[in-house]
């Protein structure tokens, strides 16, 4: 966080609380050297670790296990000029124990795209960050113009 930007910094169990409540994000993570981003669907599970749903023989599943990736969700207003982004950087990993996978079945997110065979992603969430902004107004006090 930059702490002179004028956006309010949020505390985590407030980022992990703002992650709840929205359905879409995107997964960071490095393909062929570069930066990629996906759009996906998730869910926290109950230690707030990030869970996302993919086909087992997906570039996103093989291209994530083992890796440290980042997570950004965000909810944004451009009419009345305010929003919030959260980003969770940890390790991703490909759940492959059988009775956590059941588990995850019943209560981890549901695939928008669904596959025959279907792996479950867990980012631990290990540094948790977010910033706010509230009706354009920065920390300054000051109107940003539109």
């Amino acid at each position: 966080m930059y702490r002179n930007d004028g956006f309010r910094e949020l505390a985590r169990q407030e980022c992990l609380r703002l992650l709840a409540e929205v359905p879409v994000g995107r997964i960071v993570h490095t393909r062929q050297a570069l930066p990629a981003v996906l759009p996906v669907n998730f869910c926290l599970d109950d230690d707030s670790a990030v869970l996302l749903r993919t086909a087992a023989d997906s570039e996103l599943a093989h291209a994530v296990d083992g890796s440290v990736v980042a997570f950004e969700a965000d909810r944004v207003d451009a009419a009345a000029q305010s929003g919030w982004s959260v980003v969770v950087t940890g390790s991703a990993m490909v759940i492959t124990d059988a009775a956590e996978h059941e588990r995850l079945v019943r209560t981890g997110p549901r695939s928008w795209v669904p596959s025959p065979s279907e792996v479950f992603i867990r980012i631990e969430p290990e540094l948790v960050t977010g910033r706010e902004l509230v009706g354009g107004r920065s920390l300054y006090g000051l109107h940003i113009p539109s």
